[in-house]
């Protein structure tokens, strides 16, 4: 009995270093996770590190329930639910040593992205589309129409008589954004992820003027 005791306790000791290295970063992004029974829920990160993440949901699920998320700028993650939180749950991800080091990348650029108050990525330049008239789809498939004022490949100014929430998942056209601020003519999105441009013009705009 007693060896199989410090058996235990060392493996509990081997594990300890390992989730602590993990230091966790404060993030605002969106997503949709999706717990046992297979149904989706939307989501929001607050914190996320390599070895865990926080999320503000609509559902808790239980402890030790699996969730895979699909997380804005991250992608797909996996994992369980460790503990429940105000408004929302904690998972540990369950990923390899290789996809550690991409996220560990991609929260080193969204900490440097909001400490320097930069929801957009500036590098890249901005146009008018030839089309510039589309549409805007809410989740409750709501649609408005409106006017791209400028784009670029990681996100659009629009001209527009409604005002979403900000933070709220949106279609524009084919493209999936998040509103990121109010303007005096209408909201600033950020997309999902960086387009291609040949893509983005094929699917932001849509309707005639």
């Amino acid at each position: 009995m007693a060896s199989r005791h410090a058996a235990l306790l060392k493996k509990i000791a081997e594990r300890e270093p390992d989730k602590r290295r993990f230091s966790r970063v404060d993030v605002n992004v969106l997503g949709r996770f999706m717990l046992e029974d297979r149904r989706e829920y939307p989501c929001q990160i607050i914190n996320m590190s390599p070895g865990g993440a926080a999320l503000i949901a609509p559902v808790t699920g239980t402890i030790g329930e699996r969730v895979i998320a699909y997380i804005d700028h991250v992608g797909r993650i996996e994992g369980s639910i460790a503990r429940h939180i105000d408004g929302g749950f904690a998972i540990d991800i369950r990923a390899t040593a290789r996809k550690r080091d991409k996220l560990a990348s991609i929260l080193t650029w969204l900490a440097n992205r909001d400490r320097l108050n930069l929801p957009e990525d500036r590098r890249h330049e901005r146009f008018v589309p030839q089309n510039p008239f589309t549409t805007i789809t809410l989740d409750d498939k709501r649609e408005y129409k409106c006017k791209i004022i400028d784009v670029s490949l990681s996100g659009a100014a629009l001209k527009t008589d409604v005002r979403p929430a900000l933070g709220l998942s949106i279609a524009i056209g084919k493209m999936r954004a998040r509103v990121i601020r109010h303007t005096e003519d209408g909201i600033a999105v950020e997309f999902a992820v960086v387009q291609n441009r040949s893509v983005l013009e094929q699917h932001i705009t849509q309707g005639e003027s």
